[in-house]
């Protein structure tokens, strides 16, 4: 069986506020020919997305197929969207590449965009949380709220089962990747846009891509389920971004990447039409025994 893809891209992504480098920083590595082709550390979100088309643009003229992963949360726990007065997880991106600014020094301003959300979700401080102090507000707080049995959940049907990741709605502190995910939906969509023979797995491709995928396949990823390849001197960040797209590539290699596309097998017709329409799902993710163990 011949390889879904030439090429895996993995994006370890940040929310700074201020052009960064290192650790806790931008970092995407790029695999093909089962060789590390790329790795690099841009320092800014305007930077990295311009650096992630002419990548692709390379790959894509060389006639590649490439799995791109982020490491964000590229959807929000069933309802959200059509508190929002959506129908799906499309209107949800469209408006946060609205309302999200984000400018060439890493500004962006969204912990004002997390509270106009809960303003119009709850009116309270609900469901996002987590900001400085100077970000409190009246419907943004620093500490969690509690989430009512018959609101929004707390956390999407992947993050139940996952050991390690913070609810998509946490926005600040250890472990939080809500900031990831408000400032790196509108690049995705916005690559996505750029290349339209690109496709956004789940929400366009359903649970599972078949044995010929789009050109382009975006997807939600978590680099700490795998162990990272760790290099003296080098952040922990390089080594998982490196380390996963190997491990995308060796599995391709062998069939065995396919079935990770279909989800898990145990989702109810109900969750699977959530995880498609709504909530995104984390490409490798089963549940065994209540715990992740993807590979």
């Amino acid at each position: 069986m011949s390889p879904l893809f030439d090429s895996y891209l993995v994006v370890d992504w940040s929310a700074a506020a201020v052009p960064r480098r290192g650790a806790d920083s931008i970092w995407f590595a790029l695999v093909d020919g089962g060789r590390v082709a790329l790795i690099a550390n841009p320092a800014t979100r305007h930077e990295a997305e311009a650096a992630l088309v002419r990548c692709l643009a390379a790959e894509r003229r060389a006639g590649r197929r490439v799995l791109v992963g982020f490491d964000f949360p590229f959807g929000y726990a069933e309802g959200f969207a059509r508190r929002l007065g959506h129908s799906d997880w499309r209107g949800v991106w469209d408006e946060l590449a609205k309302l999200l600014e984000d400018r060439a020094d890493n500004w962006n301003n969204r912990f004002a965009v997390a509270a106009r959300l809960n303003a119009r979700v709850s009116g309270t401080p609900y469901p996002f949380w987590g900001c400085p102090r100077g970000s409190v507000c009246a419907t943004l707080a620093k500490t969690r709220p509690s989430y009512p049995s018959d609101g929004l959940a707390e956390r999407r049907l992947g993050e139940r089962r996952m050991v390690g990741p913070q609810p998509a709605w946490k926005l600040a502190g250890v472990g939080a990747a809500g900031s990831q995910a408000l400032t790196g939906i509108p690049v995705v969509l916005r690559l996505r846009q750029r290349f339209p023979e690109a496709r956004i797995w789940p929400f366009e491709t359903g649970l599972g891509i078949g044995q010929r995928p789009a050109p382009i396949v975006f997807a939600e990823v978590y680099p700490s389920l795998l162990r990272p390849e760790s290099r003296p001197g080098e952040p922990k960040d390089a080594g998982q971004v490196r380390a996963l797209a190997r491990y995308f590539a060796r599995l391709d290699s062998a069939g065995m990447l396919g079935p990770m596309f279909a989800g898990d097998p145990a989702l109810t017709p109900a969750e699977r039409r959530a995880v498609e329409r709504e909530e995104s799902w984390v490409l490798g993710l089963v549940d065994h025994a209540r715990r992740a163990r993807p590979w």
